[in-house]
């Protein structure tokens, strides 16, 4: 009987990932998805365009209240958002 070294389907795709170079922009995704999740709809609607560029995260909001107010809990929001995604793929927040 021949035996096969058997390997988890996910450490596979991880690995795959890794190796074309992809993983980190499908962390990004997976960041800018989080948000309104993370936010919640009340924020989500005061919520223009989100976006990941050198490991900053990017977010445009309508409110001035509202940014000033996220401004103060921006390290948390950060820790949040990497949780949620399984990765520390964020190091800061920049609100506009």
């Amino acid at each position: 009987m021949r035996r096969n070294k058997a390997q988890n389907i996910g450490d596979l795709l991880r690995q795959f990932l890794r190796e074309e170079g992809l993983e980190t922009p499908l962390n990004e995704r997976r960041v800018v998805d989080a948000w309104p999740e993370v936010m919640g709809e009340g924020i989500a609607r005061y919520t223009g365009e989100v976006y990941v560029k050198n490991c900053v995260l990017y977010v445009q909001l309508k409110s001035p209240a509202l940014r000033a107010n996220l401004s103060m809990t921006r390290e948390s929001l950060v820790r949040k958002l990497n949780e949620r995604v399984g990765a520390q793929v964020i190091q800061n927040i920049v609100f506009r």
